[in-house]
């Protein structure tokens, strides 16, 4: 298999594509963004690299993040976490606040933003924001094997100045007792967590923990890692998650800021980034082109 033929072609057709759906403008950094961007990398499990187009440009991982807060939550409390938070598709929108009031506070999943929320909150007890923040820029660091990752504070900044509906989100569940830090703490770590800035190349080499593999780095435990990706391919792309196991058939986490980080188990991690969303907030062209990608190589956990 040729795999950097496949990219490059790819790449061509997402570089051409006249629709590329539209950015995030509700958080105006987002929303300054050139939709024309695409970039895509792939780390395979034996360490060889196959990138095209804006592979090397920072961009916003945003919910891409909630992965590595995700393992450092589980990390610290381990299954007394899912007494906070389910693991069940929510059906609903990613910022949707509806469950809540019938489900007593408790989140769906990890991956919308109240239940990362949640997660966020687990991380931060006993630790200033400035602590929790580091913590989880040293472990994606670590996963990525490069320290020059880092938090782009303009973006933060626009995620505080329009984060009213997760403020609300966080006294809600306060309100139910499931949140243990001041709502104003927790949201702006969430906040300055969701605007970490990586590359493609730098997303693709920070999920390779999430391969598994003995070749792969050993971040959390093999029984964590089948978690996150059970959740990743369950959850991951919130109410779009089944049509993207439909088309893609892997385990994928995307952000708002158009990236998507894919993985396939024990044999590579994919991470693609395309401004443009389609209409339940994954990129449009991000996902088209890991489609692509697995109908070339016969890459997916249902083959």
């Amino acid at each position: 298999m040729d795999l950097a033929r496949i990219v490059a072609d790819i790449g061509a057709e997402m570089a051409a594509a006249p629709d590329r759906g539209a950015v995030a403008d509700y958080i105006p950094e987002l929303g300054a963004v050139d939709p024309a961007h695409f970039g895509m990398a792939i780390v395979t499990a034996d360490g060889a690299e196959v990138h095209t187009g804006d592979a090397a440009t920072p961009f916003s991982i945003q919910s891409i993040s909630k992965v590595f807060t995700l393992a450092l939550a589980l990390g610290r409390l381990g299954d007394q976490l899912w007494a906070r938070v389910g693991r069940e598709p929510s059906g609903l929108a990613f910022n949707s606040i509806l469950q809540l009031e019938s489900e007593h506070g408790i989140p769906r999943n990890p991956f919308i933003n109240a239940g990362a929320l949640v997660t966020t909150d687990a991380i931060l007890a006993g630790h200033a924001p400035r602590e929790a923040l580091g913590e989880i820029l040293r472990f994606i660091r670590a996963a990525a094997g490069d320290d020059d990752i880092h938090i782009n504070p303009a973006v933060a900044q626009s995620e505080q100045d329009t984060g009213d509906r997760n403020l609300a989100l966080a006294h809600f569940m306060r309100a139910h007792g499931n949140m243990k830090n001041p709502p104003a703490l927790t949201c702006g770590t969430y906040f300055h967590q969701c605007a970490i800035e990586m590359t493609c190349l730098q997303l693709a080499r920070a999920g390779r923990f999430l391969m598994g593999g003995t070749d792969t780095p050993t971040l959390v435990s093999p029984e964590r890692v089948r978690r996150l990706n059970a959740l990743m391919m369950t959850c991951g792309h919130y109410n779009g998650s089944g049509e993207f196991a439909f088309r893609v058939g892997l385990p994928g986490k995307s952000g708002v800021g158009g990236g998507i980080l894919a993985i396939v188990p024990g044999c590579a991690s994919i991470a693609v980034w395309s401004p443009g969303l389609d209409q339940n907030g994954n990129s449009q062209l991000g996902t088209l082109a890991v489609e692509r990608l697995v109908h070339a190589t016969g890459w997916s956990v249902f083959s």
